[in-house]
């Protein structure tokens, strides 16, 4: 099924999931009956899909490897918040492919830092998210260069849809996903995912309360632009509904909420106490779970891991140049679900 007109559904989800076997990391799905249980919040049956394992430490290296993957040019150009700029920036590096990130100025140094030590070169703008993707579509437009967008693009929607589908391939009697909201790609993957489960599944798409532009656009039934936010969760600070991917979240998605900077990091310090070194972005999906509460098999999508500690490590691996692949970090004391 395809929604208001783009061409996407399940079928390029799967095909996704072919296309990028090998440069991605299929990540485990962690049982949460260890984590500490906040009061009144049991946590019990809770699943965690564990993306903070993936190449580059988030989910993006789906959507980047679907978007580069097959593609024959020499240069890409990227706008992002830092961890996908972390995912193009690895894949060019590893296909001997130039790559510029073009970063807004509110955007973490360490994560620009990392970057530029996988061997890409970033550029940092005035401006919020939209500026920042305007630019880069502009540079990739006057160079030549592919534009790998962050979110919006069918490619990197159909790679991101691949971590809900390795989900439902493990738990098919699935009741509940949480997602976190960003520009979006993920939760619009997620819902397109969502079409090969065997029975109702509800999306929910957690934003938090200061960038919840798919939330006030669904309700206004159209696109709408929010001022740029310094929320917590620094890959979340999407202004604008993708064009792509907002009919697809608009027709599909079943619920949209809010979370407190403060309740992302309260979710952050309970998965960090678990042993999942989640960032804040990483920890949105399950704050929306703790606020809205969960009945039944119930998913959460630890987005990334991209913490000040990982990225360092990651820059030293860069500096020593590419060599073998490294094998994935150790997965934390949470049994796996079989």
């Amino acid at each position: 099924m395809t929604a208001a007109g783009i061409r996407l559904g399940p079928a390029e989800v799967r095909e996704a999931a072919e296309r990028i076997r090998g440069p991605v990391r299929r990540t485990p799905l962690l049982t949460a009956d260890a984590l500490p249980e906040s009061p009144g919040r049991g946590l019990r049956g809770l699943l965690l899909k564990a993306e903070h394992l993936q190449r580059g430490g988030s989910f993006k290296a789906r959507g980047a490897a679907n978007a580069m993957l097959g593609r024959d040019t020499p240069a890409v150009v990227a706008g992002s918040s830092g961890n996908h700029g972390i995912a193009v920036a690895a894949l060019a590096r590893r296909t001997g492919t130039e790559a510029t990130v073009v970063m807004a100025s509110g955007a973490g140094r360490a994560k620009a830092d990392a970057i530029r030590g996988l061997g890409a070169r970033v550029l940092t703008v005035d401006g919020g998210v939209a500026a920042r993707d305007r630019i880069a579509r502009q540079l990739a437009a006057d160079t030549g260069a592919l534009l790998v967008p962050s979110s919006d693009d069918e490619r990197v929607v159909a790679g991101q849809g691949t971590v809900a589908l390795e989900i439902l391939e493990e738990v098919p009697d699935l009741d509940l996903l949480f997602v976190p909201v960003g520009g979006g790609g993920l939760l619009a993957g997620s819902c397109l995912a969502a079409g090969l489960a065997g029975r109702p599944l509800r999306v929910i798409g957690v934003e938090p309360r200061q960038a919840c532009r798919y939330a006030a656009s669904v309700a206004a039934g159209r696109p709408v632009e929010l001022p740029a936010s310094q929320t917590v969760a620094d890959g979340l600070r999407g202004q604008r509904p993708g064009e792509i991917i907002f009919p697809i979240v608009q027709r599909r998605v079943d619920e949209l909420i809010a979370v407190e900077d403060e309740e992302i990091l309260q979710a952050m310090e309970l998965l960090h106490r678990a042993g999942l070194p989640a960032e804040p972005s990483g920890s949105t999906a399950l704050a929306g779970a703790l606020r809205r509460g969960f009945r039944g098999r119930t998913a959460v999508v630890v987005s990334g891991g991209n913490s000040s500690a990982a990225l360092a490590a990651m820059g030293a691996g860069a500096a020593a140049g590419p060599g073998p692949q490294a094998p994935p970090p150790p997965v934390p004391p949470l049994p796996v679900l079989s």
